[in-house]
């Protein structure tokens, strides 16, 4: 690792876990968008403005949306992020995606497809379950 970056990683989201917006994400929701080879991107809050880094591997496992990647402290806002993560005062993740195929089961939307665009860190994930932590693995090259 590089001082120019931070490697992070955890899970996106979790599989059968209501969020705080009653959605539910079901194991192999994301198979399809993934198979499709099209890059997430690793935002900040959301902001396509503004991207922070890359996201080196994503991954469904048992448990959930895994993700591992590295922040860029080459742009100020990477470096702000980094340094936030560094400090314990950011460690939230969330999936910026379009729902393709979903059920509604009493309150909750059960997101069966979906199409996954971003995962962003963020300060108050929409399932509170979906945290980062700083990665002491080697992210090997080309994998994703």
């Amino acid at each position: 690792m590089t001082d120019d970056e931070l490697k992070i990683e955890g899970y996106a989201s979790l599989f059968w876990t209501r969020d705080l917006n009653d959605d539910v994400t079901a194991a192999g929701a994301f198979a399809e968008s993934l198979a499709a080879g099209a890059p997430v991107k690793m935002l900040h809050q959301h902001d396509e403005a503004e991207p922070i880094g890359v996201w080196d591997a994503v991954v469904e496992d048992a448990k959930g949306l895994f993700v591992r990647g590295r922040i860029l402290r080459t742009t100020p806002r990477g470096a702000l992020v980094a340094a936030l993560v560094e400090a314990g005062a950011l460690d939230g993740l969330s999936i910026g995606f379009r729902q393709v195929k979903a059920r509604t089961q009493g309150r909750l939307r059960v997101l069966s497809r979906v199409e996954l665009w971003e995962v962003s860190i963020v300060t108050f994930p929409m399932l509170p379950g979906a945290r980062l932590n700083v990665s002491r693995q080697t992210v090997s090259s080309g994998s994703a």
